[in-house]
């Protein structure tokens, strides 16, 4: 038996689901990242966590993205100046 191949998720990875949500939306993005994957519904904002090996069978396609301002450790850089400072 060989090893699964798992998909590297990141938050701010953009998805495409095979199927749409009853909303009409098939785009979602990754928000969390644990033993399930959150997602968030790019038309209607709805948010829920799916298991990781259920993601990766519905998945269509998914888009390597970046991290939405404030969400992330991406979002943290260093202070900004401060010109009084100087």
């Amino acid at each position: 038996m060989r090893p699964a191949r798992l998909t590297p998720f990141q938050p701010g990875d953009r998805i495409t689901l095979k199927k749409p949500h009853p909303c009409g939306g098939r785009e979602w993005t990754v928000y969390r990242i644990g033993a399930d994957i959150g997602l968030k519904c790019l038309t209607c904002g709805r948010r829920f966590l799916l298991a990781r090996r259920e993601l990766e069978r519905r998945m269509k396609s998914r888009e390597p993205g970046t991290v939405e301002e404030g969400n992330g450790p991406a979002a943290e850089g260093p202070p900004p100046a401060n010109p009084e400072s100087r």
